[in-house]
């Protein structure tokens, strides 16, 4: 069993700082004048998670505070606004610095490395040079601990002689009592020796685990130890601190500030039925400070102002130069272990990254959202890749029923009606608006899926913004689904989904595409065909429910479009695709033939051109007269390119011959050495692969030719397609 002094000694080990710092015998110190806060009156929430408190009442020339966290010090310094209706004089605003944790290490001589755990022995090595006061039991020693180093074990006290056993033997074995003489004290392995300086001179060296209190003198050193502490707390960035207003005002004050709040959040309950439908809007709330709010008034802006972090509340030191003589002139004497050279070379400093306030760096900097990325005029894409035309206009699908979002202001800020109640740390589902809106019900068809989906086509018909958030659809039968709510401007509208309709099913039948070429432009080297698109289907609809049912039919067609056989047609900005409607009564069927026409483009590199395609634009009887000429001259100017490519691939096809030819022929003279007796002149493998290089020299001669003739003919046809403008 350990003693309770080695116990205490254990307790301090695991928690040195908290032992050391709590029994330092301080002096009563002079308790502060009692600070009165002032009542928090009005809260401002934001969508960027911060939050806009405001205290507001009669200021006294004594001191009025500002309970807030440690870590939201740096907020309130940076943007707290005094407004008073009278004259106010502000003297300034006092509070506890906030040590950093490399700061409050450094006072109190601990180590230096944030991630490095403080343990007993650095916290007495931290009072190496200090007068303190030293109790084990009944005794006490003041003086300066000199020096902190390792202890070993102690040994146990030796046992009594073994009693002797009936016989004359020995009652345990010798290996037992081996045992008990190497036994030592648990409670002092990794045992410390301090050694103590007293005021008389006299020096005493103590063992750490016989220790029960270590306690410096000076209250100064105590203090830092305190510090400490609250820095390296986990806890320490909620630490609440106060901010002492020293102003006098003879009329009553209200006092600004941003802090960190968690972002406060929309939801939303859609009523449908009744030929109208009426939107609840609820927000949720979180109060996430110590302090409980008593009818605060409460505000949700769903701007997003800018705001940043900046540390400001904590004492910040710059760095100076060490300058030194030019000879390594020491202090002390030599043989001694502190210079200034040590210092100068210790490089503890360290280097710093800095954020350039405004250059454009780091969270200052301004940024914005993007969206994603579009096919610009100069990427290349395939040849005869259908795109959207550019140069027909029948018709813009996305101008259908389509509304503009419009702000009046950068912002919009919703009140609640009344005063909120809400306890420390406590959240609140709060309502904020209720309005009647325009939605319709549908049923949703994406391509040719049989199965639709619930949903509903709602605007934004209320004066404000609606933040996003999800949003509950109840219908007279009771809980119809969820799904989210985008943001929406008044006046824009959203197409929201929120379930499987089983009452409707869609059949779609539809026949090949037909294409009509309207025209041809020549432009940068490619032909670019402009072409509608004629599709023909048939919707056959079945409403198997009790009310009619507008069916919405996402179709897979360009914007530039235009439809017949729809009752109404629609477009989606999130998909970015139009939609055809179509009314179904109730347990009803219906079938409907509609044509879709859409204007494409493709485009086509002259190098990949032939002289049949460019006949069989030639003979499409949409093109003006002019136009169709031109093909047909570029046609047979063509016909020179291609049989330019002909005779080129013969004289290729020449080439692979008598490069395995001269293979064959190298590979046999090889063989065969000197044996023929021939001289080198007279060999007729020789011969044979001399005449062959002649031949290939001027196979590659040739085909270098024809590759110049071809794009000389290649740039005739690109002249004469040039007419088409």
């Amino acid at each position: 069993m350990l003693s309770q002094r080695a116990l205490a000694c254990r307790r301090a080990v695991a928690l040195s700082l908290l032992v050391l710092s709590a029994g330092c015998r301080l002096p009563p110190a002079a308790p502060p004048a009692a600070a009165s806060a002032l009542p928090l009156k009005k809260v401002r929430l934001y969508e960027t998670g911060v939050g806009y408190f405001e205290r507001s009442g009669d200021i006294s020339p004594s001191t009025d505070s500002l309970p807030v966290p440690a870590s939201h010090v740096d907020d309130a310094l940076k943007t707290l606004i005094v407004l008073s209706s009278g004259t106010a004089q502000v003297r300034g605003i006092e509070f506890d610095s906030v040590l950093s944790g490399g700061l409050s290490r450094s006072l109190a001589a601990l180590p230096l490395e944030s991630d490095t755990p403080v343990t007993y022995r650095d916290v007495l090595e931290s009072l190496r040079g200090i007068e303190v006061e030293i109790t084990a039991g009944a005794a006490a020693w003041t003086g300066q601990l000199a020096e902190v180093t390792d202890a070993p074990p102690s040994q146990l006290s030796p046992p009594a002689p073994a009693a002797a056993a009936p016989g004359g033997g020995k009652a345990s074995s010798g290996k037992a009592a081996s045992d008990e003489r190497d036994a030592v004290a648990p409670d002092t392995e990794g045992d410390l020796y301090l050694t103590l300086i007293q005021r008389g001179g006299a020096i005493r060296r103590l063992r750490a685990s016989r220790v029960d209190e270590v306690r410096p003198v000076d209250p100064i050193v105590a203090g830092r130890l305190g510090a400490a502490v609250g820095a390296l707390s986990g806890r320490a960035a909620q630490i609440r601190r106060s901010l002492r207003v020293l102003a006098e005002s003879a009329a009553p004050v209200r006092l600004g500030y941003i802090a960190e709040t968690p972002v406060w959040r929309s939801t939303y309950r859609l009523l449908l039925g009744g030929g109208h439908a009426r939107l609840q809007r609820w927000a949720l709330v979180h109060n996430d400070t110590d302090e409980p709010w008593a009818g605060v008034r409460v505000e949700l802006v769903n701007g997003r102002p800018d705001s940043f972090l900046f540390p400001l509340s904590a004492p910040r030191y710059a760095r100076r130069e060490l300058a030194h003589p030019d000879e390594s002139l020491s202090t002390v004497p030599q043989l001694a272990d502190r210079t200034p050279d040590q210092i100068w070379g210790d490089n503890a400093d360290g280097s710093t990254t800095s954020m350039g306030f405004g250059s454009g760096s780091g969270r200052l900097a301004s940024s914005h959202r993007t969206r994603g990325p579009r096919m610009s005029a100069g990427v290349a894409i395939p040849d005869g890749t259908a795109a959207e035309s550019d140069a027909l206009r029948i018709g813009n699908l996305a101008e259908v029923a389509q509304a503009a979002g419009v702000e009046n202001g950068a912002q919009f800020t919703y009140r609640l009606a009344e005063g909120l109640h809400l306890r420390a740390h406590g959240s609140a589902l709060v309502p904020f608006t209720q309005r009647d809106v325009e939605a319709r019900r549908l049923t949703w068809f994406e391509g040719d899926e049989a199965r639709g989906r619930s949903g509903a086509r709602l605007a934004n018909t209320t004066a404000q913004t609606l933040p996003a958030g999800p949003i509950a659809v109840y219908e007279a039968s009771g809980f119809a689904g969820e799904t989210g709510l985008p943001r929406l401007k008044p006046g824009e509208r959203a197409f929201l989904l929120f379930g499987v309709d089983l009452d409707v099913e869609l059949r779609t039948t539809a026949r090949p595409p037909d294409n009509a070429t309207q025209r041809l432009v020549f432009e940068g080297g490619r032909l670019t065909e402009h072409f509608v698109r004629k599709h023909r289907r048939t919707y056959a609809v079945e409403n198997r429910g009790g009310e009619e049912r507008r069916v919405h039919v996402a179709l897979d067609i360009v914007k530039n479009a235009s439809t017949r056989g729809f009752d109404a047609v629609d477009f989606d900005e999130a998909s970015d695709r139009p939609l055809g409607v179509l009314r179904v009564g109730p347990r009803s069927k219906l079938a409907r033939e509609v044509t879709i026409d859409e204007a494409l483009q493709r485009s086509y590199d002259v190098r990949s051109l032939s002289a049949r395609a460019l006949r069989e634009k030639a003979d499409v009887a949409a093109l003006p007269a002019e136009g169709r000429a031109t093909l047909g001259a570029a046609a047979r100017l063509f016909e020179e390119v291609e049989k330019t490519d002909r005779d080129a691939a013969a004289e290729r096809a020449s080439i692979d011959r008598i490069e395995k030819d001269l293979a064959r022929l190298r590979e046999h003279l090889e063989a065969l050495g000197d044996k023929s007796g021939s001289p080198a002149g007279a060999n007729p493998l020789v011969v044979r692969i001399l005449a062959l290089e002649d031949e290939l020299s001027g196979a590659r001669r040739r085909v270098e030719q024809l590759e110049a003739q071809r794009e000389a003919r290649l740039a005739a046809v690109k002249g004469e397609l040039e007419r088409l403008r």
